[in-house]
């Protein structure tokens, strides 16, 4: 009997473009966050706050969201997850007040959660492994034109003269919550049927410590933190740069989007750069260029230098996301993938939660400029990590005599 051919890669291109709608709709809610808190009267210790609480929820959901894709379906969590960010986002612009405005911003991120958990799954399950890299690049192009579309229709809405900023930020919400809303009409046919989870007689739940000791994930999920965290914080903390600096909310829309297109751009090249250089050298060079280059945001350069650091700094956090998950895929138990991926995301949303406080009080006690200075740092250590467990784990020959933590790896699957 002839195998059962693989899924052809129209699903990819439907959740690219799915994930493109649901995260320009949160790039162009996260500023607007910012300034409508601001026309509320929020400090720089207030807009850390907002920002911390965005992760809060999915904090305490991701395992267990990952836990329940292992052992089933992933597409369901994508419509879910949209109808939380569109409800996050149109809400988040009709709050009066800080405490509601927080509150929120964390629906906005519980759903952002539902959908990445879900679509990451997807693609681990339906790409083979050797096409892991370029699939997970690609999707995280999605991302990237999200992340360059909305702060520019963000920048575009929000004005804050003649006191038009709680009104214009407001507005930009809820243009947003629609943008979520078309994201809808991507998701059809977008899980193979062989791509469905283990069934539950046969799926054994691998404990989170095993996971959390196997080579190669502590190292993918402190480097997939740190590049969050420095993509967080440039999003969140930028408009507040800008206003201390003089620079116009349209022009602050634009540095974001110049940064994301670099990520793009970056993506794009992403299968030669490695080709050419590898893995573990290709995460630990690009995360120390990108610390040092978020040090430097700190500095009182002209607008147009700033535009060239961003470029530069979006073309190396562009390399960590995709190659982190990577790394934690083919490293985790074939039976415990989807877990790993929620792993890794509960690392990002600690970092989205302990990173904006620190950097608020940072921030209130230093400038605004200083956050930049410890994800520079943050950066620099992801570096370090990297050259001692960021590559690949073992495969092939060299698997076998390969030292392994926890239960037996199970062979991987086809999928």
């Amino acid at each position: 009997m002839p195998p059962e051919p693989r899924p052809g890669r129209g699903w990819l291109l439907r959740l690219v473009i799915a994930f493109a709608f649901a995260q320009g709709a949160v790039s162009m809610a996260r500023p607007a966050v910012s300034y409508r808190a601001l026309s509320l009267g929020a400090d720089e210790r207030a807009i850390g706050v907002i920002a911390g609480v965005y992760a809060l929820l999915p904090l305490f959901a991701a395992v267990p969201l990952g836990r329940r894709t292992d052992h089933g379906r992933c597409a369901p969590l994508l419509p879910v997850g949209v109808l939380l960010i569109g409800g996050g986002c149109a809400l988040s612009g009709t709050a009066g007040s800080l405490p509601a405005l927080a509150a929120w911003s964390g629906v906005m991120g519980l759903g952002h959660l539902c959908f990445v958990i879900g679509a990451q799954s997807l693609v681990a399950r339906q790409s083979a492994p050797a096409d892991q890299d370029r699939n997970f690049g690609h999707f995280t192009i999605g991302a990237s034109l999200g992340q360059l579309v909305g702060p520019i229709a963000a920048g575009y809405l929000i004005s804050e003269r003649d006191g038009a900023m709680a009104r214009t930020s407001a507005l930009a919400l809820l243009v947003s919550a629609a943008v979520a809303a078309v994201s809808l009409t991507s998701l059809w046919r977008i899980e193979h049927r062989r791509a469905a989870g283990p069934s539950r007689r046969s799926a054994e739940k691998v404990p989170v410590g095993s996971i959390l000791r196997t080579r190669g994930v502590p190292a993918g999920i402190f480097i997939s933190l740190a590049v969050l965290s420095a993509t967080d914080i440039l999003t969140a903390y930028l408009p507040v740069v800008g206003e201390h600096r003089g620079i116009a909310p349209a022009t602050v829309g634009l540095l974001l989007s110049l940064r994301a297109a670099a990520t793009i751009a970056c993506r794009l090249v992403m299968t030669p750069m490695l080709r050419r250089v590898g893995r573990t050298a290709l995460l630990s060079t690009t995360c120390l260029l990108g610390g040092l280059l978020c040090a430097a945001v700190a500095l009182p350069v002209p607008v147009w230098g700033l535009a060239v650091m961003l470029a530069v700094l979006g073309f190396c956090l562009g390399v960590g996301q995709p190659l982190s998950m990577t790394t934690v895929v083919q490293a985790a138990p074939a039976a415990a993938r989807s877990t790993a991926l929620a792993l890794r995301l509960t690392g990002n949303r600690l970092g989205q939660v302990a990173t904006p406080a620190s950097a608020g009080l940072i921030a209130g006690v230093a400038g605004t400029a200083a956050p930049f200075v410890m994800l520079g740092v943050l950066l620099v250590g992801a570096a370090g990590l990297g050259l001692r467990g960021g590559g690949a784990p073992p495969s092939g020959p060299e698997a076998a005599t390969a030292p392994r933590t926890g239960r037996p790896r199970a062979e991987r699957d086809p999928a």
